[in-house]
C-alpha cells in the first residue's frame, strides 16, 4: 500500500473517520513516506512539521482557547447564534458529540501525533553523521508526541492509543479503541523519560527558541505527574514524589536567581521576547508576517478600542467573564496588564490585553510577534507550591506562593491570610493557590486543567454551581454536571465501533 507525504502525517485521525481510507486513493505526484526520510534533513524537516502543527488553533495554538479558557471560567462565547453557535457550546456546557470544533481538535490532536509516530516509525531509515542529532530528533519527537496525549488524556479520559504509522485498513480497525487513562499516562511518562535521556540543552536560545528542552520535559513530566496524582486512583504519593522531583529539576534550571527580578510585563512584552529569562517553552510568533505572526491582539480589540494593535477594531471582541475580573485582589497590577474595559456602547465588556503589540512593526493588519506560551518558570514555582502543599510541606508551598505574589508586587501569604476579604474567598492555602495561579496564567490556556486537578469531579460541579450566573455570561452554569468532566468522543469517533469508541457518561 503507497503512503503519501501529503497526508502521511494525518494518518490515524483522518482514517479512523473515514470509511473508505484517504490513503488507498493514489496520486501519482506525490512522494511516498518511504521514498521521503532519506536524509537527516528530511527528518528535520518532519520534525519541525510536527512542531508548525502546533499553531493551529484546532490544536494547542493562541487561538485554541475554545478548548480550555472557554471551557473554564476565564472567558466565553457570549453570541449563541449564528456562527457562534458551536463555539457557544463549549462555555455553555451543551456541547453535542457532533460539534464540528470539536471533532477537529480531536484530529488535528491525533494529526500531530501521527506525524511523530511517522518520524518514530522510520527514523532508523536514515544514516546520521552524528548520532547525537538522531537522539535530539527523537526526543524531540516524543516530547510532542507526549504532549499531544496529555491534552486528549485530560479531555476525553480513554483514548485510542497508537505509537506507530499504522499501514493497512486492518492495522487502523485494530487499534481503532479507547484505552484506559493510566494506560495512557504510562505511555506519556515512557516518552518523556526516553526524551529526558537525551543530549538537548536545559534551555533552548536563540534561533532554536521554541524547541524543546530539558527544562521543558522535566516540566512537563512534573505536570503530568501533579495531574495523575489527583485523577488516577492508585500511587498518589508516589505520583507527588515525582511530581516533586522532576518540577523541581525544572525549576534548578532557570537562568535567574529570583523571579521578582523579572517584572511582570517584561515577559509579555515583545520587545523584549528574545531575552525573556522566564519563558521555558512557547510557540515562536513573527512580527509583520502574514503566515506565522500573533492574530490574538487584533482579533481581541474591540470597537474603539487601540491598545492592542494599530489594526482597527470593528466588533466585541474577546469576551473575559466577571467572574474572572472579580478574582483579582486589589491593586493587582496583572489586572491592568491582562485585561480591560471596552466602554463603547455596543461593546461594554473586558477583553484581553495581555498580548498587545501595537508597534508598526505589526502593522495595520495587526501582525503581532508575541509568542504562545507553553511553560514558564511562574506556572512551574506554583506547581511546586501545590505539589509541597499536597505533600504537608506548608512552609516550601507558601515560599514557592509568595515568589509569583512578591513579583506582582502583592502582599505575601502571611499579610493577606490577616485580611478578612483575602481569606473569605481563599479560606485554604489550597484556594489561595488555585486563585493565583488563575490571575498569573490568565489567558494561558491553564485554567481548565488546574481546576480538574484541583478538583473532583463532584467537588468541580459543586464549584461551579456555586458561582454567580450574573458573573459568567449567557452561559448556563446550571448546566454543568458530572458529564463536563470530559469532552463527549466525537460522534464520527463513536460511530466506527459503538463498544470499542464508547461515549463518555451523559453524552
Amino acid at each position: 500500500m503507497k503512503r503519501y507525504t501529503v497526508i502521511f502525517f494525518l494518518g490515524f485521525a483522518i482514517l479512523t473517520s473515514c470509511k473508505k481510507s484517504f490513503v488507498e486513493q493514489d496520486n501519482p505526484n506525490a512522494t511516498t513516506v518511504d521514498n521521503f526520510f532519506k536524509s537527516e534533513n528530511s527528518v528535520l524537516l518532519a520534525v519541525n512539521g510536527a512542531y508548525t502543527s502546533l499553531r493551529s488553533g484546532n490544536n494547542i495554538g493562541e487561538t485554541s482557547g475554545l478548548f480550555t479558557d472557554e471551557r473554564s471560567d476565564d472567558t466565553g462565547t457570549n453570541d449563541s447564534q449564528s456562527n457562534s453557535g458551536e463555539p457557544f457550546q463549549f462555555g455553555n456546557f451543551s456541547i453535542l458529540p457532533s460539534n464540528t470544533y470539536l471533532k477537529s481538535h480531536w484530529s488535528s490532536l491525533y494529526a500531530t501525533i501521527a506525524q511523530c509516530n511517522s518520524i518514530t516509525t522510520n527514523i532508523d531509515k536514515v544514516t546520521f553523521a552524528n548520532g547525537d542529532t538522531k537522539t535530539q530528533y527523537l526526543a524531540e519527537t516524543k516530547f510532542i508526541r507526549a504532549l499531544m496525549y496529555f491534552h486528549l488524556v485530560r479531555k476525553w479520559g480513554d483514548v485510542p492509543l497508537v505509537t506507530k504509522t499504522l499501514t493497512t485498513t486492518a492495522e487502523i480497525t485494530a487499534n481503532t479503541y479507547r484505552q484506559p487513562q493510566a494506560t495512557v499516562y504510562a505511555q506519556i511518562v515512557t516518552d518523556l523519560k526516553d526524551a529526558l535521556g537525551s543530549n538537548l540543552p536545559n534551555l533552548q536560545t536563540g534561533a532554536n527558541a521554541g524547541r524543546v528542552s530539558k527544562a521543558a520535559i522535566n516540566g512537563l513530566l512534573g505536570q503530568v505527574y501533579l495531574t495523575m496524582a489527583s485523577t488516577l486512583d492508585n500511587n498518589k504519593a508516589e505520583n507527588l514524589t515525582n511530581a516533586n522531583t522532576y518540577l523541581t529539576a525544572a525549576y534548578a534550571m532557570r537562568p535567574f536567581s529570583n523571579l521578582k527580578d523579572i517584572p511582570y510585563t517584561d515577559v509579555f512584552d515583545v520587545a523584549k521576547k528574545t531575552t525573556n529569562p522566564e519563558m521555558i517553552l512557547s510557540i515562536v510568533n513573527k512580527q509583520g508576517d502574514i503566515t506565522y505572526s500573533s492574530s490574538i491582539a487584533a482579533n481581541n480589540q474591540p470597537l474603539g478600542e487601540t491598545i492592542n494593535s494599530l489594526k482597527t477594531g470593528l466588533g466585541v471582541g474577546g469576551n473575559v467573564t466577571p467572574d474572572l475580573i472579580n478574582d483579582y485582589e486589589a491593586n493587582d497590577p496583572r489586572k491592568n496588564f491582562s485585561v480591560k474595559y471596552a466602554a463603547n456602547p455596543q461593546v461594554q465588556d473586558w477583553f484581553v490585553t495581555k498580548y498587545r503589540d501595537a508597534s508598526a512593526a505589526a502593522g495595520v493588519n495587526g501582525y503581532g510577534g508575541n509568542d504562545t506560551p507553553l511553560m514558564r518558570y511562574a506556572d512551574i514555582i506554583l506547581m511546586l507550591a501545590e505539589v509541597n502543599m499536597d505533600l504537608g510541606n506548608t512552609g516550601a508551598a507558601i515560599q514557592y506562593l509568595d515568589m509569583v505574589r512578591a513579583r506582582a508586587g502583592m502582599p505575601l501569604y502571611a499579610v493577606a491570610s490577616m485580611d478578612p476579604k483575602y481569606t473569605a474567598k481563599y479560606p485554604t492555602l489550597k484556594l489561595a493557590i488555585l486563585h493565583e495561579r488563575r490571575v498569573e496564567l490568565a489567558f494561558e490556556h491553564q485554567r481548565w486543567f488546574d481546576l480538574i486537578r484541583f478538583f473532583t469531579t463532584p467537588e468541580l460541579v459543586a464549584f461551579f454551581q456555586a458561582k454567580s450566573q450574573a458573573a459568567f455570561g449567557n452561559a448556563k452554569l446550571a448546566n454543568f454536571g458530572t458529564k463536563d468532566r470530559f469532552f463527549p468522543i466525537p460522534f464520527d469517533e463513536y460511530k466506527l465501533d459503538p463498544q470499542k469508541m464508547y461515549q463518555n457518561p451523559g453524552y
